[in-house]
């Protein structure tokens, strides 16, 4: 009888192929086992998934980018079963690991959560309310998923090799006492039902975030060892899943960031100083509540009630993305202003024209191919709302919108 690799093995290559008999076939062979018990076998899969995912760490992926993918692909109980298969592959990670590596783990509450990797499988699929078939199925299936996953963009020194405990990009939820006032702010105006309210708090968030960025460039010149562009990975999911990259596209160039929308892949690459990266995702998250809710709002005032058509919610997004870029771009412009009047033109623009230059090299070392495709509208009313929810939403100031999606793998 094959040995547990072998079965595993075999199992895995049915998957990835074409003939769902030979797929099956396999896997109940993987289900009867090997003469030593089914504890062999599960032990054997925990093995190869931690070891899957430890050959995806050099090849860019990260760990919030391996549960979200699963999570997208094969759905929310596979997605589960990736993160023990991530607490197993930290608990087995040797070399030194970042900090930002396991506040993305604690986040995803990776954890190791059983005493022996025989008993692993039967305890998940009992958490799980499953039967052993179903999580052997399940293993099998995240474990071809891994295989096939192409390299992406390091954004950051993978743990285990050289640089691997160097932060190129935010380092979770910052100290600052500024950014902890915008998170306040945001929060506040995601909650409120009055618009004005909402306006004014994001007016005030946006303006905080710019005053912070623009003092850390200014500190960072002189500073003996300088922030570094870095990047970030944000969620594109379906539903409307472009006019979410549209977003992340606005929000990062009003901040001095680029973008990248990997549509297969499910997420927008964002590049840019990490102050810049860290307000991006603050703004981008509050700001795609505030769109849904609008959203929502919109559907229940238009004509036939609130019956939801993917025309008109594609629309209304796409216009409430712009609508929101113009404004921040507009704020952003403002902020630079006075700040150049503050400290001098000849100290913050060279300052601000070596960061832009630093972001834009970085984009194209990593996504030399990029390519840019042009924006639809399908419904005027679903336009002209999203751009009316986005003027109570937003700061005030206008410039002219750029009408494209972003730039896309």
């Amino acid at each position: 009888m094959p040995d547990a690799d072998a079965l595993i093995a075999d199992a895995v290559a049915a998957v990835r192929g074409t003939d769902v008999r030979d797929a099956e076939r396999k896997l109940d062979r993987l289900v009867v086992g090997t003469v030593d018990g089914p504890g062999v076998v599960d032990a054997a899969l925990l093995g190869r998934l931690a070891a899957g995912l430890g050959r995806l760490w050099p090849r860019g992926w990260q760990p919030v980018d391996v549960a979200r993918i699963v999570d997208r692909r094969l759905g929310a109980r596979p997605g589960r079963l990736a993160v023990d298969a991530l607490a197993a592959q930290r608990r087995d990670q040797a070399g030194p690991v970042p900090q930002w590596w396991d506040d993305q783990l604690a986040g995803l509450d990776a954890r190791v959560r059983w005493n022996d990797d025989a008993g692993w499988l039967v305890g998940w699929a009992a958490r799980e309310g499953e039967d052993r078939i179903t999580a052997l199925r399940d293993a099998v299936e995240v474990l071809a998923l891994l295989a096939g996953l192409p390299p992406v963009a390091v954004l950051r020194p993978p743990p285990g090799g050289p640089g691997g405990a160097v932060a190129t990009g935010p380092a979770g939820p910052s100290g600052s006492r500024i950014l902890d006032r915008v998170r306040a702010l945001l929060a506040k105006a995601e909650s409120t039902t009055f618009p004005a309210e909402a306006e004014a708090l994001t007016g005030k968030a946006q303006e905080l975030i710019a005053r912070h960025s623009l003092e850390r460039a200014l500190v960072e010149a002189t500073a003996a060892h300088p922030d570094r562009p870095g990047g970030v990975r944000i969620g594109t999911d379906a539903p409307y899943a472009g006019a979410k990259a549209l977003l992340v596209q606005e929000v990062a160039a009003a901040n001095r960031c680029e973008s990248v929308w990997s549509d297969d892949l499910g997420f927008a690459t964002v590049l840019g100083f990490p102050a810049d990266l860290e307000a991006v995702e603050l703004l981008h998250t509050s700001l795609l509540v505030q769109a849904t809710a609008g959203m929502l709002r919109g559907r229940r005032e238009r004509r036939g009630g609130g019956r939801r058509t993917k025309a008109y919610d594609e629309s209304f997004l796409h216009a409430f993305a712009l609508r929101i870029g113009e404004r921040l771009r507009g704020a952003a412009d403002e902020a630079n202003r006075q700040a150049v009047e503050a400290a001098g033109p000849e100290r913050l623009l060279p300052v601000l024209a070596a960061r832009s230059g630093a972001v834009r090299e970085r984009m194209e070392t990593l996504f030399p191919g990029v390519t840019r495709a042009r924006l639809t509208v399908r419904d005027a009313e679903g336009w002209h709302s999203g751009t009316s929810a986005a003027d109570r939403a937003s700061l005030g100031v206008g410039v002219p919108p750029a009408r494209s999606i972003p730039g896309r793998r």
